[in-house]
């Protein structure tokens, strides 16, 4: 019998890379996404894209008990932190409520959820780096205290139904399907400005440093951590600043343009790097594309992207 996983968020820019890894696998996949922010042309055909919002229980609820599955990845969120300053209601709404809701219906089931949770969002500027698991959030943002507060529904249920659930606090995601418009994905942000001529605008002065980590690598963590109970960072434990970003893209791209220097935004981190010695050792996954390929790889893709989408 074919096993089957549901994807949350599967239309969005990484729970696509996961549906087509399960896929590759020989699960049948089942995508709920509410399409807010994904584009149901990222689906696999072979997957089928069941279009409800994760807030919705009675919904969610039928999908997940007809579908049966062996797994679910929860991936469905609001991940804007600007939006979440603006809107904090809607924010927890999606990302505390919407993951219990996943939660409760998952376990309805008996299926072990993996839900994916923010690095560098949630440990603030004040951690030591690389930060470990061990160290206590201090969220700077809505959206960092949200998935805070959802990381202790998915580790209350787990313990108490014995489901084994993981939390997945990834670095910052690239890649290709990455979408340039919002503030978030600054790589892809920083592809399409070179593809248009346009100068982008660097937050911090370009000074901010994150843990960059390639979608297929997350992709290959978030499988390895189906059925292990614990809370992992999911990234390469390397700092790399904002102008440096910048200027390996304008490499790969062939193109000098001066960028404009501004202050960082309400909620912002100034550094951000994480500690994956857990991940290594309990799921035998650490990641293997090195930064300078990965955006090479990822501009490449996502002019390919930009140029089917004007033709």
């Amino acid at each position: 019998m074919t096993p089957s996983a549901i994807v949350t968020g599967g239309a969005g820019f990484i729970g696509s890379h996961v549906v087509d890894a399960l896929l590759a696998d020989g699960y049948a996949v089942t995508v709920i996404d509410d399409l807010s922010s994904g584009d149901p042309a990222r689906v696999a055909e072979a997957a089928q894209l069941r279009v409800l919002d994760i807030v919705d229980l009675g919904a969610l609820r039928a999908v997940v008990q007809e579908v049966g599955p062996r797994a679910v990845f929860h991936l469905a969120a609001q991940a804007s932190v600007v939006a979440s300053v603006e809107d904090p209601g809607r924010d927890c709404e999606v990302n505390v409520k919407g993951t219990l809701n996943v939660l409760e219906a998952a376990h309805a089931c008996g299926a072990p959820v993996v839900f994916t949770s923010t690095g560098g969002a949630l440990y603030g500027d004040a951690a030591p780096m690389p930060t470990d698991e061990q160290r206590i959030p201090a969220p700077l943002s809505p959206y960092g205290a949200s998935k805070w507060a959802a990381e202790a529904y998915v580790n209350t249920w787990s313990l108490s139904s014995g489901i084994p659930d993981a939390v997945c606090r990834l670095g910052n995601v690239y890649g290709p399907r990455q979408s340039p418009h919002g503030e978030a994905g600054v790589v892809a942000i920083f592809t399409h400005h070179l593809y248009t001529g346009q100068a982008p605008k660097l937050y911090g002065h370009g000074e901010p440093t994150r843990d960059y980590v390639y979608v297929a690598d997350v992709v290959r963590a978030l499988l390895a951590a189906s059925g292990r109970s614990g809370t992992y960072n999911i990234a390469t434990g390397v700092e790399t600043d904002v102008m440096t970003v910048w200027r390996e893209l304008s490499a790969a791209a062939g193109k000098q343009i001066e960028p404009e220097l501004a202050d960082l935004r309400p909620g912002e981190l100034q550094h951000s790097c994480l500690d994956v010695t857990r991940a290594e050792r309990e799921l035998g996954w650490r990641a293997q594309v090195p930064i300078a390929d990965g955006l090479r790889l990822t501009y490449e893709a996502l002019v390919q992207e930009f140029e089917q989408t004007r033709a």
